[in-house]
């Protein structure tokens, strides 16, 4: 294991984790004092996922030209807006099966994560393959809110799953080949190696938490 390599790896987890920890605090804090009733009652919610695409994309497109720390923020901020919408959840299922799941899909993002980072295989061939049946996928579900197909919704879930699976895979083994063939500092690489694996995390996890989560009554 090279010097970046094993500075990368822990700082990204690392990253990770307090972004995901934010979230946490933020879903809690929002469904809990009231404040997602307020949200949804005052139509924000649409705003919050529209300003979501839109650090993302931000982070994205400008992520080499922007300073470590405007990189940071944008994390940060992505972090307690996701954090806002995903409290949701504790209003469509029980705090224990949340819980319960997403232990699970922390073990199934870390079995997944190790092997993307212990393989010597090439992935560069799964890129295009993955986010080709990702965009069908959202596509048809964007589709399928006004179909109100109950199987369908099921199916997708598997689908986007199981897609998931592959991108958490292709993507850790990217970061470990970061480590050894960009110019990018690592006080940046890092944070984008976090993000990546954030958002895999939690898509494995949500689509989880709708195949088995118990629901409210």
């Amino acid at each position: 294991m090279g010097d970046t390599e094993n500075r990368l790896i822990p700082k990204t987890f690392f990253w990770m984790f307090l972004g995901l920890l934010g979230s946490a605090l933020v879903a809690g804090y929002t469904y809990y004092s009231g404040l997602l009733e307020e949200i949804l009652y005052g139509d924000f919610f649409n705003i919050l996922l529209i300003l979501e695409i839109v650090v993302v994309i931000l982070f994205s497109w400008l992520f080499k030209r922007l300073s470590p720390t405007v990189v940071a923020i944008l994390y940060f901020v992505y972090a307690a807006i996701n954090g806002v919408t995903l409290s949701c959840i504790f209003a469509v299922f029980e705090l224990s099966s949340i819980g319960l799941l997403f232990v699970a899909a922390a073990l199934a993002f870390g079995g997944l994560a190790f092997y993307g980072y212990k393989t010597q295989d090439d992935l560069s061939s799964w890129h295009k393959p993955l986010y080709a049946i990702l965009i069908v996928g959202l596509i048809v579900s964007i589709i399928n809110i006004f179909m109100g197909n109950t199987t369908l919704d099921i199916i997708l879930d598997w689908v986007i799953l199981f897609v998931f699976f592959g991108i958490t895979i292709y993507d850790m083994n990217k970061i470990k080949a970061l480590a050894d063939s960009t110019d990018l500092p690592i006080d940046k690489l890092h944070i984008y190696g976090a993000m990546e694996l954030y958002l895999d995390f939690i898509n494995i996890f949500l689509r989880i938490l709708s195949l088995f989560g118990k629901r409210r009554d």
